[in-house]
């Protein structure tokens, strides 16, 4: 885990010779921005998001961890503000880490908000998350930084988000936690080279990406957004996505496969992974579709854990 004081020094650098907006092929590696918080693991592990696990109101917490580990995992994802006690005793008996968590308040105190008080509160849900990472040994925390509508222009999320995140990002260089921003379906920044100019606007390696390959293949391609935002990916979110199931019944259902049964094209991730030479340590597993007649165990191992080893060798 950085310190503050290793934060600081990449900051300076940063500042001293700024990327562009994109890296060019064969820059990227030199960039001040390619260190990352834990260069240490070059082998990727297996994650579980738990917000997506199945019946999750079924299990308790310690359930959950020593059903992941039973099925082949390596790390759980929560999200912030749960009981941190509750999570440490779990991640201690079932021998699980937990590389990042979720903003709680992301979608319900957006920082894209016109009112203050909601972006106040979105604010606070990050700080906690922040916290929370760094209790458990996490490296980042995953933040959806606002969202455009018919009240909320392009111009506004962008402005608003980066105000308040600036806020935070004082605590996180202090923890040596990242705010990695995802890509989701929130009309805002559609582009790679958009979410690139985003990040770096920031000058500080405390903010960088979580790139999610699913939600990606909607309207783009996921190994060119990996290329492009490069050593900027703090950590990676692995779901399948069926093409033919979103021209058929529209955009969501494109997400009503198992890994292996859509038309991701894995290699082309992974090959894309390799080459930024990805440092993040985990691919963590965000299922949008289960069998619903196959037990949850069986489901998690041999649909998730086994399929994302599949993965992992192509």
């Amino acid at each position: 885990m950085a310190s503050r004081k290793e934060f600081l020094r990449m900051s300076a650098a940063l500042t001293a010779g700024l990327t562009l907006p994109f890296s060019l092929p064969g820059t990227a590696r030199s960039s001040p921005i390619s260190q990352t918080l834990d260069e240490s693991s070059k082998v990727l592990k297996k994650g579980y998001m738990l917000g997506t696990f199945p019946s999750r109101g079924d299990y308790s917490l310690m359930e959950q961890f020593q059903m992941l580990k039973s099925a082949g995992f390596d790390g759980a994802e929560p999200d912030s503000g749960l009981n941190r006690d509750e999570v440490m005793q779990a991640m201690e008996a079932s021998g699980l880490e937990i590389p990042s968590v979720v903003v709680s308040t992301h979608w319900s105190h957006p920082l894209s908000s016109p009112d203050a008080e909601t972006r106040q509160t979105g604010l606070q849900g990050l700080q906690t998350a922040l916290e929370d990472a760094d209790a458990y040994g996490a490296k980042c925390v995953l933040l959806v930084p606002g969202a455009v509508s018919r009240t909320v222009s392009y111009e506004d999320a962008w402005n608003r988000s980066q105000e308040e995140i600036r806020k935070a990002v004082p605590l996180a260089e202090e923890l040596g936690v990242a705010i990695a921003i995802e890509n989701v379906w929130n009309q805002f920044l559609l582009s790679p080279l958009e979410a690139a100019r985003y990040v770096d606007a920031f000058e500080s390696p405390a903010v960088g990406w979580y790139m999610d390959v699913g939600n990606i293949r909607n309207f783009g391609f996921a190994d060119q957004w990996i290329r492009i935002l490069g050593p900027r990916i703090k950590m990676v979110h692995f779901k399948e996505y069926s093409m033919q199931l979103r021209n058929q019944e529209g955009p969501g259902a494109g997400f009503r496969v198992n890994f292996l049964e859509g038309d991701k094209d894995w290699p082309a991730v992974m090959s894309a992974l390799r080459e930024i030479e990805y440092s993040g340590g985990y691919a963590i597993a965000e299922p949008s579709y289960r069998n619903p007649e196959t037990d949850h165990k069986i489901w998690l191992k041999e649909y998730i854990a086994d399929r994302m080893d599949q993965i992992f060798g192509m």
